[in-house]
């Protein structure tokens, strides 16, 4: 159905499956919301084993339009907590 979306969830395709960027692309048309974390600490997406970089990249390049939200366990306060954003949105990235 068109009104339909599925959520991505980095971070549980990443624990549970791998290969994020191959299923990102291939799934990305039926995709409405991408949700990040780092991965395995679930903390801010700005350390662990997903190069979010590459994520953002690959969501630009694929014309993604939907939201990108955040479902993470913050390391401090909310707002030195948020400084990934800086350094892993905002800079522009080359498309791998």
């Amino acid at each position: 159905m068109p009104n339909i979306r599925l959520q991505f969830d980095v971070y549980h395709v990443a624990r549970t499956e791998g290969d994020v960027l191959v299923k990102l692309e291939k799934y990305w048309r039926h995709v409405g919301n991408i949700q990040i974390a780092a991965v395995p600490t679930r903390a801010e997406p700005d350390e662990g084993e997903i190069a979010y970089p590459a994520i953002f990249a690959a969501i630009r390049r694929l014309g993604f339009s939907g939201w990108v939200g955040c479902e993470y366990k913050p390391r401090g306060d909310t707002e030195s907590g948020l400084i990934w954003r800086e350094k892993l949105v905002r800079a522009p990235q080359e498309v791998p």
